[in-house]
């Protein structure tokens, strides 16, 4: 992971709606794409959905990658809820621009509400129900 990327950090500052601590992780001319639902925003535009989707909210990340030899990438997985009971998970890529703070240059999105199994998977009696570990990963 890139040494002065906090992605604990980045998580908490999405989670609160925190528009200056999510703005100061971004280079001006970043973009973001959610993909599942065909969308592109700019860093004001990311800002503003972010703080306007409805809720008070909490996050924390799961699990963080990167790619060998693709030091200026990394992927994780965060996990956000509400407190009306409502989750997602976010998986996130992110590719940082070649400047020294690693600031965010593209960051690609991939949410998902966190569910119980559909009513036809279930009924194929396969499979096993994860559990949680106590560190909040997802564990068989």
């Amino acid at each position: 992971m890139p040494d002065n990327f906090d992605i604990w950090r980045f998580v908490d500052a999405v989670a609160r709606q925190d528009a200056e601590e999510m703005r100061g992780h971004f280079e001006p001319g970043a973009l973001i794409f959610w993909s599942a639902t065909h969308e592109q925003f700019t860093v004001e535009e990311y800002i503003r959905v972010t703080r306007e989707y409805p809720g008070k909210w909490s996050g924390k990340v799961e699990r963080f990658d990167t790619i060998k030899g693709y030091e200026q990438r990394m992927s994780f997985v965060a996990k956000y809820w509400d407190t009306a009971g409502n989750a997602a998970y976010c998986v996130s890529f992110i590719d940082f621009g070649d400047t020294e703070d690693e600031l965010i240059q593209m960051l690609d999105e991939y949410w998902c509400d966190i569910s119980e199994s559909p009513e036809w998977r279930q009924n194929l009696n396969i499979g096993t129900r994860m559990k949680e570990s106590n560190e909040g990963q997802a564990t068989p």
